[in-house]
């Protein structure tokens, strides 16, 4: 099915540890799924196995009808934001956006001005990204996870080191990207103005989905 994105027993073992245990779920394309749990219970590295970053020690992903590490590397029309490192520190942020931008070269300048608008951050900012608060580097990290208008848009703590202001800029974002149809995984601790949103919520416990509730 190309309208769903499909995990079957996906298990990732690490020195003889499962850090995911034969997680199995269906996602229909166009909504917004949360995933809560303690600090190592398994949501980034369900969402990295999602985006093609790690290879599972068992079991498949697909991502609307793309087997990821067989019928692709990554889900195409993926954006990202995992962690607020990467850039290029002696750089501004509109350089890191553009530049990234070039690399498929889907979008231009226009776009990484935009993005970076709809996070809070100037885009007339010349700033080295070396200079920014983890507030900043955190709505960087999201506004190179939007550029692209992404079909699949994965935010792992997005409003980790946000203010009241930025965490509601995160659930204007997310209303944003599901109005245009973009399916959207989010992983967050209590910020009740972000899980409103979720359609659907899992908790995971150990690397097992512990449960799923609507």
């Amino acid at each position: 099915m190309t309208d769903v994105i499909r995990i079957e027993n996906a298990t990732k073992v690490i020195k003889d540890r499962a850090v995911l245990d034969g997680i199995s779920l269906e996602l229909p394309r166009g909504g917004v799924y949360g995933f809560m749990g303690i600090n190592g219970s398994g949501k980034t590295m369900l969402f990295r196995a999602v985006a093609g970053l790690i290879h599972l020690s068992s079991g498949t992903v697909n991502v609307f009808g793309k087997r990821i590490g067989e019928d692709c590397d990554f889900p195409p029309g993926l954006g990202l934001s995992l962690d607020s490192t990467g850039f290029w520190e002696d750089q501004s942020a509109l350089w890191n956006m553009t530049f990234l931008a070039s690399i498929r070269g889907e979008v231009g300048e226009p776009a990484a001005r935009d993005a970076l608008r709809r996070v809070g951050l100037d885009p007339d900012d010349a700033r080295k990204v070396s200079a920014f608060s983890m507030g900043m580097r955190q709505r960087l990290s999201i506004a190179q996870a939007v550029m692209e208008r992404p079909e699949l848009l994965i935010l792992d703590e997005p409003t980790n080191a946000l203010d009241v202001d930025g965490i509601g800029m995160v659930a204007r974002l997310i209303l944003e990207e599901r109005a245009r149809g973009c399916t959207v995984l989010v992983s967050c601790h209590n910020e009740p103005q972000v899980e409103a949103l979720f359609d659907r919520t899992y908790r995971l416990y150990e690397g097992r989905i512990a449960d799923g509730r609507q």
